[in-house]
């Protein structure tokens, strides 16, 4: 029992230093992830995880997978999406999109001002939230 413990707290470390490697990626790169809100799900072992994403002029953000679907709806300016898939689309304060679980896409802010998205994501739990693509 004492062991099944420690293996689980292993694996969380893990998966917090996955997710800290990437988040850290972000803020270098000029994307700004401010997190609002996590909540466990009535489904269990998902909860559902809101985050503001702020992505200066120009920059874009590396292709990546989220474990679980993100439910986008843009806040300000210019966005360009690249969704495996599906050609790209440019979307502005208003818009909506749809991605779903493991899906590998990507983010430019193809505007002159700081673009905004807000980001809801319903995953699994104690799976790092973005995962870079190779």
């Amino acid at each position: 029992m004492r062991a099944a413990r420690v293996l689980a707290s292993a694996a969380v470390i893990t998966i917090n230093l996955v997710t800290l490697s990437a988040a850290a990626h972000a803020q270098a790169a000029g994307v700004t992830r401010t997190d609002l809100q996590r909540h466990d799900l009535s489904v269990p072992g998902r909860e559902a995880v809101q985050v503001r994403v702020d992505l200066a002029p120009g920059v874009a953000f590396s292709r990546h997978t989220h474990p679980g679907e993100e439910i986008i709806y843009v806040l300000a300016g210019a966005i360009e999406y690249d969704v495996e898939g599906k050609p790209p689309v440019t979307l502005k304060a208003g818009d909506v999109l749809f991605i779903p679980a493991g899906t590998v896409h990507a983010a430019k802010n193809v505007g002159n001002e700081t673009a905004s998205e807000l980001a809801t994501y319903i995953v699994a739990k104690d799976e790092p939230l973005l995962t870079l693509a190779k």
